[in-house]
């Protein structure tokens, strides 16, 4: 058996020797308690939230009377086995509440510190043995309380427990309120967006730049009047193990191109038939017209390639500016207008026919549209900032977590 000591200990537990182990089912047990009035709220298990209550968040699906009456009752505490927890350790709840029963409730038998295992649930040493314990068996079938019986869990007494809980815990704190800060500046963005655009049945904005608030009113046209644009649509791309990357909608966000949410590829001598209907340049506008339907990017790169589901606008520069039309296509207000135009069931879409002549209203000089597209850009780039800093504190929690628990397999 090896060792099981973290590869960082604070001073006071350095000579406390190794950590206890446990089986699963001698640290927790399962708990299946169905004995309640359906008044208790219904819980949604998330890998992002934990267990949190479903009208936090977007929860869709719909429920009967009926069944919550087959539902199990959680508590404050408590961990759940969902679906997916090979995929990302096990929810953790705060709250108090009804959920299927088809989770796995865990509620502590012994005496140790909820929130050293909520995050110890998390570590890649914990998921990787899970995962050992479920391999072959994952297809529609989540964790037994069995199957997590047969793990041995790691823990120390309980000062150090409390110890690495509490250094974690001011951690996430620190990853909230910055993590709050992002969505102060996007609910801002979002409020100056609405000012610095007319909105319905207006010809001016509210908010004008001083130097522009003698000028003339906005002028209405439609896209395809001020643009010309390539709809990408048709035949699905040979795709390549390697060659020129392929920016699909799974790609565009809302603002910018992300390059790591899907990796395809198209192989570098087909590139000039794959984009025969016109070769992408910087400062091209793109959006989606389905699944998603309505997200907005600029292109930043040109050895790239468009996929099927992307419709590429350029800007006629005389009339206006690419970021300012970025902008334009992601205000609130013609976002709204794009869903109002949308069509389909299950997955909204729209027709490049329709978009084009969806219509913006923006000022003639093209001065005012930079002053516009500068402001919203300045605040983009410090939205981007701070939400690195959210993502560098996030590794920092990830990297301190794999060396205050121990890392070795047994």
């Amino acid at each position: 058996m090896n060792k099981r000591v973290p590869k960082l200990r604070f001073p006071e537990f350095k000579n406390d020797g190794e950590w206890k182990e446990k089986n699963g089912n001698k640290v927790f047990e399962n708990i299946s308690n169905k004995n309640h009035n359906s008044d208790l709220q219904i819980l949604a298990i998330t890998q992002e939230y934990g267990a949190i209550p479903r009208e936090m968040i977007n929860y869709q699906v719909s429920v009967t009377k009926e069944s919550i009456k087959s539902y199990k009752i959680v508590e404050i505490g408590d961990f759940i086995i969902s679906l997916r927890s090979f995929q990302g350790g096990i929810e953790y709840s705060k709250y108090n509440g009804l959920c299927s029963p088809a989770y796995i409730i865990l509620r502590k038998k012994i005496n140790v510190n909820d929130c050293f295992f909520k995050h110890y649930f998390k570590t890649d040493i914990f998921i990787k043995a899970m995962n050992r314990n479920i391999e072959g068996i994952r297809d529609g079938k989540m964790v037994s309380y069995k199957q997590f019986s047969d793990i041995l869990l790691p823990f120390p007494e309980i000062p150090e427990q409390e110890k690495i809980s509490d250094c974690l815990l001011s951690l996430d704190e620190l990853i909230e309120a910055q993590t709050q800060k992002v969505e102060v500046l996007k609910q801002h963005k979002k409020g100056l967006m609405q000012q610095l655009f007319p909105q319905e049945g207006e010809k001016v904005p509210k908010l004008r730049f001083p130097e522009f608030r003698d000028e003339e009113e906005w002028e209405e046209k439609r896209i395809f009047e001020v643009t010309t644009y390539v709809d990408y649509r048709g035949k699905t791309p040979e795709k390549s193990a390697k060659g020129v990357f392929l920016v699909t909608a799974k790609n565009i966000k809302m603002g910018y191109i992300d390059y790591s949410s899907s990796k395809e590829y198209i192989p570098e001598n087909n590139y000039s038939n794959v984009m025969v209907r016109g070769i992408p340049r910087v400062g091209d506008v793109l959006i989606t017209t389905e699944a998603p339907c309505g997200n907005v990017a600029q292109i930043d790169r040109t050895d790239i390639a468009l996929a099927q589901r992307v419709i590429k606008y350029r800007c006629d520069k005389n009339i206006m500016i690419n970021t300012f039309f970025k902008y334009i296509l992601l205000s609130p207000k013609f976002q709204i207008d794009l869903k109002g135009k949308s069509t389909g069931g299950i997955v909204n879409g729209i027709k490049g026919s329709v978009l084009h002549k969806m219509p913006i209203k923006f000022p003639k000089d093209l001065k005012e549209q930079e002053k516009i597209a500068e402001c919203l850009s300045s605040l983009d780039e410090l939205i981007e900032a701070q939400t690195q800093k959210v993502e560098a504190l996030k590794q920092h929690k990830k990297g301190l977590m794999q060396q205050l628990f121990p890392s070795e397999e047994i």
